[in-house]
């Protein structure tokens, strides 16, 4: 949704606004708020992230822009994202991969994981995803400042020795993820 205000008999577009959909601990939806409102009284929402993997096994993670309001120069997912009012997880998941590294035809899109809202997830229900690709990733600039593939035991070490380089909601779905995935 937008605000408009009119000069000479022409809408101007003054604000840009991202609206979500504030759900409560089951995840039932009970109303529609603005992101920055949402963000500023930690409101439950929703969220997604996506772990691509390539044949080699390796994980592709992203560095997010320094224009980021939220973790920004951290490393992250592959891709995440907020689920957008009226649309749902899985839609969610396609839309941001696409968005942020191009990434169309994923193979395999699965969710692996259903997290509840807590501090760690910035008070997000958070759908984590699996899936494969070999293609070509192409960084969406304001998003991402860079990308790069890395094997798990290697992403593993890097987090419990400069845990500052990643946002703290990488470090909690990682772990998450591992425990499932890996033991």
């Amino acid at each position: 949704m937008n605000a408009f205000r009119e000069q000479s008999g022409v809408k101007l577009n003054i604000t840009s606004c991202e609206y979500f959909d504030v759900v409560d601990a089951s995840d039932r939806v009970i109303g529609i708020a603005p992101r920055e409102y949402i963000h500023a009284h930690n409101i439950f929402h929703r969220a997604v992230h996506v772990f691509v993997f390539n044949r080699k096994g390796e994980i592709f993670i992203q560095k997010r822009s320094l224009n980021k309001d939220t973790a920004p120069g951290k490393w992250v997912s592959s891709c995440s994202g907020h689920v957008d009012a009226g649309e749902y997880y899985y839609e969610a998941a396609r839309r941001e991969l696409g968005e942020e590294i191009s990434l169309f035809n994923p193979e395999n899109l699965s969710r692996v994981l259903v997290e509840r809202p807590r501090p760690e997830t910035g008070f997000e229900h958070v759908h984590l995803f699996r899936c494969f690709s070999e293609a070509n990733l192409k960084l969406h600039p304001l998003e991402i400042s860079q990308g790069r593939w890395i094997q798990p035991e290697n992403l593993t070490r890097w987090m419990s020795e400069r845990p500052y380089d990643f946002a703290g909601s990488f470090i909690y779905l990682w772990g998450r993820y591992s425990e499932n995935v890996f033991s």
